[in-house]
């Protein structure tokens, strides 16, 4: 695991000095940050978290384990994005590792989390899923991608998909 660990943050470290990071495909000037290929039936899965982090910064999105619904931080308050789901499918992570997450676009970030996107020139492109509620076949609870049918965001809660224009 520490060996994936290792490995992983090379390629990070790498793509940093560029500010772009692609999965499943080359690196574009699209002014993406992260970006990924297109025909996937994948997406990005939220964290699951038991409490809500006390002073995120806004733009945090996150599974809230107290009361099974997707949350985004907004305006310095937490917003429900969707109706209680269903987390059952989570599983539990056991692991005694932990760290500080990784950033990208940047050295170093005042926000923390898993995953940060640091760049003032660059945003996230979700993972491009056509008509995710058919063609995905088994999704994660907390899974995000972008529609291309729709033309929305589609999270999964765990029980429906829910579609943000």
């Amino acid at each position: 695991m520490k060996r994936t660990i290792l490995i992983f943050s090379i390629f990070i470290s790498f793509q940093n000095y560029k500010s772009q990071v692609a999965i499943s495909k080359a690196p574009t000037s699209s002014g993406a940050i992260l970006d990924f290929a297109t025909g996937t039936t994948n997406g990005l899965i939220l964290s699951a978290v038991s409490s809500l982090p006390t002073n995120p910064a806004n733009g945090t999105f996150v599974v809230d384990r107290s009361d099974l619904k997707v949350k985004m931080r907004q305006n310095n308050i937490w917003v429900d994005l969707t109706n209680p789901g269903d987390l059952s499918k989570i599983a539990q992570n056991t692991s005694s590792e932990v760290g500080n997450g990784v950033i990208i676009g940047s050295n170093t970030s005042s926000a923390s989390g898993v995953l940060v996107l640091e760049a003032t020139d660059k945003a996230l492109v979700l993972p491009k899923v056509a008509s995710p509620q058919t063609n995905v076949r088994s999704p994660y609870p907390g899974m995000i991608c972008y529609d291309t049918v729709s033309k929305s965001v589609a999270v999964f809660d765990g029980k429906v998909w829910n579609f943000w224009r």
